[in-house]
């Protein structure tokens, strides 16, 4: 046999492997093309714009270099090159990006460890950690956010001291749990596994984080044995932190990604997909699909937490007892993370479970059942795309979720009818259910001088009562406190005792089975009626073709919703008589015009300009090589843009006051009854659009006029239409920066100079006609 068909080659270039360029073989594929060079794979992805292997499906891994790679590859020759590494500039630009990320995250683990340790001071540590422990000081110097920047001479020590705890953190919150959790998922033999899982480093660094806690609490357990107290301390403090992070990845984390993905899996037969088509496409797109599984979580666990906030402003305070109370003043979820033990929380997490997936079950999966069942023609809901301009499935969801959905719902009148649809509901259940005095109280049993330990009126034991006499409990006791201060929008209220009627676990499951009922068909009315209005009014402009159900499903939430406003306005105009009537219309036709023209431009051409200016800057450069030609899809960049708009506004208004702020906070003061189109016109759309036009149409005008010009050759034309876009924003954000450290070195120098060389100050008087200043004191009348 020949040498050369011995030797391994690339199945790319059919070359064999040098010491410049070795061979890998980065995926489950065997034989002759089980390797391949690294530059020819990166050339192939590019090309291809897959991230995993065509033929067995397995996504790529990559590893940067810097100390990130010293510390997670495991290898020495990694420790003794790092200086070389450091000093390399091969992936400069993505080596930076992600030490940002590295350092961003790093800052945040340490805040928020400083902030854990005040809330351990202020709100009381367990007590098998406080046993024969004398009482800490106080934290809150000792944080003051430890850092030391505050300008002075110690400012740059403690820069060191920064970079070094970066460091030390990294080491400490990174690298242990990671390589811990590594042998022992390689110890018992789960390596393959967690492999598949394409997300092997944030499972493994997990169970790093769980064996370790286990092996804190042991540790623990011998301190304590051996009394040796510091040690038993300083370790229980260690298990607090790493089990209140735990508990903040399961709440935030876990929980909503569980019901994402529950959700995704009830609704398959509503969009005709199968199991298959969600492994493939977590596969193409492992954390993409797992981020939005998430995001719908998370908007399905806020809407139902919303709902029972609306739910405690109609039931009577004691019903939801079973329920944390998120307006409690003395709810702290943090407390009880540290003060609980672990049993209660994965207790309280399997409810929750439990809980949130029966209630998708019967809001979901069996109203599909029976829409299939009674209108079998009606689904699934198309939401494959046949226009010859192709909009992207994701930001159509996006803007749904995150536009269409909150300004429905937010709207104060929408939050009333669905209150009075609720206070109708639990009028009418409890007056054939005789539980009108358990659901909505008693007006006479209101009195706080009444008795509420009553035998036969209360619908919980007499330790769970709460009045305003009575001192709200310790966190240390448990959801005690969720049960008893029950409040309202208004404040606390005392628990308020109800008549008890015969048979009342009968009548509480009726109770229970019309509740299911009721919802059962609130959904189907919900999944049908805004879905088959949509495809009534846009077939009359479409015809018979397909539409993507997003369009359809917020048409036709939005002329319900417009119908239902309609009406309602109607009836309250009505008695009023018909001159008010006309007069109404009037004022509303013209205050719809206004909102039409304010809509154009705020939520219109600025989402529109928006999406274009971040495909040119960021998704372009990224995803379309130099050598195509990038396609631009203006209802995609405008939908993304509106996205882009929202977090934009909502960072302004969190961040500190400038004139953007100022404008913004007029406009929602003001609302759409007393909208004031030329203040938003002169104020808030003609600067922002001006801005945006100058920031797409210069960079255009250097390249694609300036550029030619001066003589250059076509690649390096084609090169700065590209490249302009980023390139400037680097610009920007640099000059940025450095007029920013440039003021804050003005600061420490001035701070320095006074410190160190000022001897005395003397007040300084204004002269209003000369407008020049005078360093003389005034003369003491009382002397002249």
């Amino acid at each position: 046999m020949d040498t050369a068909e011995e030797a391994d080659i690339c199945r790319v270039c059919r070359s064999e492997g040098t010491p410049d360029k070795p061979l890998y073989h980065p995926c489950v594929c065997t034989g002759s093309i089980k390797y391949i060079h690294q530059e020819c794979l990166v050339q192939w992805l590019k090309h291809s714009r897959k991230e995993y292997c065509e033929l067995c499906k397995h996504r790529f891994a990559f590893t940067p270099s810097r100390i990130y790679k010293c510390l997670f590859t495991g290898s020495v020759s990694s420790l003794l090159t790092l200086p070389l590494d450091m000093l390399s500039t091969e992936n400069l630009l993505a080596d930076c990006l992600q030490g940002c990320f590295v350092v961003t995250c790093t800052l945040c683990a340490f805040i928020s460890l400083v902030w854990l340790r005040e809330q351990i001071v202020h709100g009381g540590a367990p007590q098998w950690l406080e046993q024969h422990q004398p009482p800490p000081q106080n934290a809150a110097g000792q944080a003051n956010e430890m850092l030391g920047l505050d300008g002075s001479l110690v400012f740059l020590e403690h820069v060191f001291w920064v970079v070094s705890l970066n460091t030390l953190f990294i080491l400490v919150f990174a690298f242990c749990p990671y390589h811990i959790g590594h042998f022992s998922v390689v110890g018992l033999g789960f390596e393959e596994y967690v492999q598949a899982s394409h997300f092997e480093g944030l499972i493994t660094t997990i169970v790093g984080y769980i064996l370790l806690a286990m092996t804190l609490i042991l540790c623990h357990g011998l301190a304590a044995l051996v009394r040796f107290q510091r040690s038993r301390r300083l370790l229980g403090v260690c298990y607090i932190v790493v089990k209140v992070s735990l508990l903040v990845v399961v709440e935030i984390g876990v929980f909503p990604l569980i019901c994402g993905w529950w959700l995704d899996i009830c609704s398959l037969e509503m969009f005709d997909a199968s199991l298959k088509d969600r492994e493939l496409s977590f596969k193409s797109a492992p954390g993409t699909t797992m981020f939005l599984h998430w995001l719908v979580g998370m908007v399905y666990v806020f809407y139902f937490a919303s709902f029972i906030l609306l739910l405690r402003e109609v039931l009577r305070p004691g019903v939801l007892w079973f329920l944390r109370n998120l307006n409690d003043p003395d709810f702290n979820p943090v407390q009880e993370m540290i003060h609980l033990p672990i049993y209660r929380h994965l207790r309280r997490f399997i409810l929750s479970v439990v809980v949130f997936g029966s209630i998708v079950l019967l809001m979901l999966w069996l109203p599909i059942r029976l829409i299939k069942l009674l209108l079998p023609t009606f689904l699934p809901y198309n939401v494959m795309l046949y226009s010859d301009a192709p909009v992207s499935e994701l930001s159509l969801e996006l803007l749904l979720l995150q536009v269409v959905l909150p300004a429905l719902l937010e709207q104060g009148h929408t939050r009333q009818w669905l209150k009075g649809l609720v206070r109708a509901w639990t009028v009418s259940a409890g007056y054939l259910l005789d539980l009108h005095s358990y659901l909505l109280g008693e007006q006479e049993d209101n009195d706080p001088n009444q008795p509420v330990n009553n035998n036969n009126n209360n619908n919980a034991p007499p330790a769970h009562h709460n009045n305003h006499n009575n001192p709200a409990p310790a966190v240390g006791e448990g959801l005690h406190a969720a049960h008893q201060a029950i409040l309202q929008q208004g404040g606390p209220v005392g628990f308020q005792p109800y008549h008890r009627p015969l048979r009342f676990p009968f009548r509480i499951v009726l109770l229970i089975a019309f509740l299911c009922i009721t919802l059962l068909v609130a959904s189907l009315v919900c999944l049908t009626l805004p879905v088959f209005t949509g495809r009534w009014l846009m077939s009359f402009w479409t015809g018979s073709s397909k539409i993507h159900e997003l369009y359809t499903a917020a048409c036709g939430l939005y002329v319900c919703w417009l119908s239902i406003r309609g009406v309602t306005v109607l009836l309250a105009w009505m008695p009023q008589g018909r001159t008010v009537i006309v007069h109404k219309v009037q004022e509303w036709t013209l205050m719809i015009l206004k909102t039409l023209v304010v809509a154009l431009l705020v939520a219109g051409v600025i989402p529109l300009l928006l999406g274009l200016l971040f495909e040119l800057v960021i998704v372009a450069p990224l995803r379309v090589p130099l050598d195509q030609t990038p396609l631009f899809y203006p209802w995609q960049d405008w939908a993304l843009g509106v996205l882009h708009a929202k977090i934009i506004a909502a960072i302004t208004l969190m961040g500190p006051q400038w004139w953007l702020k100022t404008v913004i906070e007029q406009v929602y003061a003001n609302g759409i009854r007393n909208i004031d189109l030329q203040f938003i016109i002169r104020k808030l759309a003609a600067p922002v659009i001006s801005v945006l036009l100058l920031a797409l149409c210069v960079p255009y005008v250097i390249a694609a006029g300036v550029v030619p010009a001066v003589g250059v050759t076509p690649e390096m034309e084609i090169l700065m239409q590209r490249r302009i876009y980023p390139f400037l924003l680097m610009v920007v954000l640099l000059i940025g920066i450095l007029s920013f450290q440039i003021r804050q070195f003005k600061r420490l120098y001035e701070h320095i100079k006074n410190d160190k060389y000022l001897v005395g100050q003397r007040l300084v008087n204004y002269e209003r006609k000369s407008g020049r200043t005078s360093s003389v004191p005034p003369s003491d009348p009382v002397a002249e």
